[in-house]
């Protein structure tokens, strides 16, 4: 069975894995409209027409909306179906779309899985193989196009439009265990430690004062609010504002922002975070539900005009971690859609 080929030897690779070098011509598909789209019609140029066909999809097609974070049967070619050679070609394109950062999550979340696996007895349920990347629309085209790599605890999204730019969410990170437990060889390893670290550090920051007005729960939400179909669920700030912390605490709330969204490619990243800037600082709001001590079930929340940030770990002893950006105005490229039909399709006057 495909998922046997990720054993324990195979979750170190994942932890280590240095990428990849693209071998394969783009054919006659040329001048991509995005640094992305080179890795992807590589990518797209290995595959058999079976594996192509499960690959791509219109861009229009209502499956690139659906997205999750479950272990369920998704669209696209998933890793365990990929020659070694064509697994390096996806890592080639996961590069081109996300920050080193990024990868290394990336590769922390499906390792993270393969452990799970062996400490539940469940690889055919828990099986890192079942990651898949699924395009939709044409990299080579003028129009717009976009891709996914998604499994279990991991839903990364981008939109490319051209002539307006890149969107980049939604994207999810989730990991369990959030903390290896002592009876397995990577004991310690945490996929997403940053996240849980900046996120205490912040709240610990804050006064007595500020932290009552930052808790909205005092206990955990138990999951995010915010997730598949319910992208825009989350209206109503809550909490600290911004504008309510001092300059120290304001420069640690945007390094926990900057947690999240430099997850991604810099040049996308850094139009996000001018986004959140020109919306103004102040607005923004941290929330929290739940304890203050670690390895306690909390939550917290990052809330502004182009930003929501969702961190959840509740389940499992609080050692499940479930976490999502959103910009609210931009999702799955909405915003960039709408200035591209725009400008190709002008009001006629």
């Amino acid at each position: 069975m495909m998922h046997q080929l990720w054993t324990r030897r195979h979750v170190v690779q994942v932890l280590s894995f240095t990428g990849a070098t693209l071998l394969h011509p783009i054919l006659s598909w040329t001048q991509p409209q995005d640094t992305m789209a080179q890795p992807a019609l590589q990518l797209l140029a290995s595959c058999t027409a079976t594996q192509r066909r499960q690959a791509m999809y219109p861009f229009e097609a209502k499956e690139r909306r659906d997205w999750h974070y479950v272990p369920r049967r998704r669209p696209g070619l998933p890793l365990g179906a990929m020659t070694p050679t064509q697994q390096e070609l996806l890592w080639g394109l996961l590069r081109a779309g996300l920050s080193e950062q990024g990868v290394q999550k990336t590769r922390g979340v499906i390792a993270t899985e393969a452990i799970l696996g062996e400490l539940s007895g469940s690889l055919g349920y828990r099986d890192p193989g079942n990651y898949a990347i699924v395009v939709f629309g044409s990299p080579a085209s003028e129009q717009p196009w976009g891709w996914r790599f998604e499994g279990h605890h991991l839903s990364l999204t981008w939109t490319v439009v051209p002539g307006q730019g890149v969107a980049v969410t939604p994207a999810f990170l989730g990991t369990h265990p959030a903390t290896v437990p002592p009876q397995h060889p990577q004991a310690g390893f945490k996929a997403l430690e940053t996240e849980e670290a900046a996120g205490f550090r912040l709240l610990q920051s804050l006064s007595a004062t500020q932290k009552a007005t930052a808790m909205i729960a005092s206990h955990s939400l138990g999951d995010i609010l915010s997730g598949p179909g319910r992208e825009a669920s989350v209206q109503q700030r809550a909490g600290l504002a911004f504008g309510a912390m001092t300059a120290t605490q304001r420069q640690q709330a945007m390094a926990l922002i900057e947690t999240y969204v430099r997850n991604v490619r810099h040049d996308a990243a850094q139009v996000e975070l001018d986004r959140v800037t020109a919306a103004g600082i102040e607005t923004l709001h941290f929330a929290w539900a739940g304890s203050h001590t670690p390895g306690q079930p909390h939550y917290y929340r990052l809330h502004g005009p182009t930003l929501v940030i969702e961190y959840d770990n509740t389940q499992n002893g609080a050692n499940h971690v479930h976490s999502v950006w959103h910009n609210p105005t931009n999702s799955f490229g909405q915003d960039l859609l709408q200035a591209h039909y725009k400008e190709a399709h002008p009001t006629a006057r």
